[in-house]
């Protein structure tokens, strides 16, 4: 049983920095993938930034510049660090993990971004 622990999200005036973890436990062997993904309210869940094995991290157009993941392999643990926040990432931040082809997900870190 693969099971994803997030923590680090909150509130913050625009401008400022979070940082949100995800450690994964129940993993054999390596993780395919591993990112975050975000969901606004009444919208479907999107992109942030994923690392995916052989591929490299990509991420989504509104972030780029302003996030950065971070994958550690041995550990399996992934790091977000969001820098110049503005109020329109104010969304419920989700962990994700692709390991042996089943997704699995964290259960979700609000997290504010106050104007």
């Amino acid at each position: 049983q693969v099971d994803l622990v997030e923590s680090g999200g909150g509130l913050v005036q625009a401008g400022g920095s979070l940082r949100l973890s995800c450690a994964a436990s129940g993993i054999i062997g390596s993780i395919t993938a591993m990112g975050w993904y975000r969901q606004f309210s009444g919208k479907q869940r999107e992109l942030v930034a994923r690392f995916t094995s052989g591929l490299g991290t990509n991420y989504a157009g509104s972030v780029e510049g302003r996030f950065t993941l971070s994958y550690n392999n041995a550990e399996n643990t992934a790091f977000l660090q969001m820098n110049s926040l503005q109020p329109e990432d104010t969304a419920v931040y989700y962990c994700y993990v692709l390991h042996q082809w089943r997704d699995y997900w964290g259960q979700g870190t609000q997290v504010t971004v106050s104007p």
